[in-house]
């Protein structure tokens, strides 16, 4: 009888085992960047795609300050289509960016009476209602549909995160904004792991994307930025959250207006 040696089974070298770790790892940590970010960050279940009209729920009530020293609540959305955003009048970022988006949209829709445009500083300290009127004017803001708000810090950063359910941070702060976690991550934890999303997502697209979550003040040395959302968001006649678009990025802004014009002609 013929015996046939068997050959030993090849081994795989170490440098290929931990590289396959380190691929095995980063997919894992990239589906739970993901899975966060569609659910954590809007409240929908984990399929949901920012594409559409959807419901995101609804804005709370809040009281701010527009930068004619007049007080603006949630009332004064009802009855209207809005875009809100977020920004500082320092920033040198995102910021600029997305005021010229919403200039833009302004300038598209010069005619409707029943469209809102609201901007709200996360630098409400130096942006005084003074201090946005001057920047306002810069964007040719029309004073009646393009509000500009400041007010209460901690009560701006609580409707950012809990009415919007967007991501905002001062890391000059010692303690976070006094708001009702309601079982839900850290604030901590949602707003690192917001902003990991955001990184990942500009890794994916090749660093094309500028950030959507940090932008920079012109003293950058004196003080840290402010990281914050650069999204805009789309809200109907009924205060509800309807869509959340990338400024960054021409497609979404493109969805946005016919998000604008489909509730329009809502009855």
């Amino acid at each position: 009888m013929k015996i046939v040696a068997k050959s030993a089974p090849s081994r795989l070298r170490l440098p290929h085992v931990l590289g396959l770790l380190g691929a095995v790892l980063a997919i894992s940590l990239a589906a739970g960047w993901a899975w966060y970010f569609t659910r954590g960050q809007t409240g929908r279940h984990p399929g949901s795609a920012l594409q559409g009209l959807q419901v995101f729920g609804s804005l709370p009530d809040f009281s701010l300050t527009d930068r004619s020293r007049r007080t603006v609540t949630r009332a004064d959305l009802l009855g209207t289509v809005w875009v809100a955003n977020f920004i500082y009048t320092r920033c040198t970022d995102t910021c600029p960016l997305q005021s010229a988006r919403m200039a833009a949209l302004q300038r598209d829709f010069p005619a409707e009476r029943g469209l809102r445009f609201v901007s709200i500083t996360v630098d409400p300290k130096r942006d005084t209602p003074a201090v946005l009127a001057k920047y306002a004017a810069g964007y040719d803001a029309d004073r009646d549909r393009w509000w500009f708000l400041t007010g209460d810090k901690q009560a701006i950063y609580a409707l950012i995160q809990e009415g919007f359910r967007l991501s905002v941070e001062d890391p000059s702060d010692t303690a976070a904004p006094a708001a009702a976690s309601r079982g839900r991550l850290p604030d901590s934890a949602r707003r690192f792991t917001a902003r990991a999303a955001d990184a990942l997502d500009r890794t994916l697209k090749n660093g094309l994307a500028p950030s959507t979550a940090s932008a920079h003040s012109d003293s950058e040395f004196l003080a840290p930025p402010f990281l914050h959302s650069s999204w805009f968001v789309l809200g109907d006649r009924k205060a509800r959250i309807r869509g959340y678009y990338r400024t960054e990025e021409e497609q979404p802004m493109q969805r946005l207006r016919q998000d604008i014009r489909t509730l329009l002609a809502e009855q």
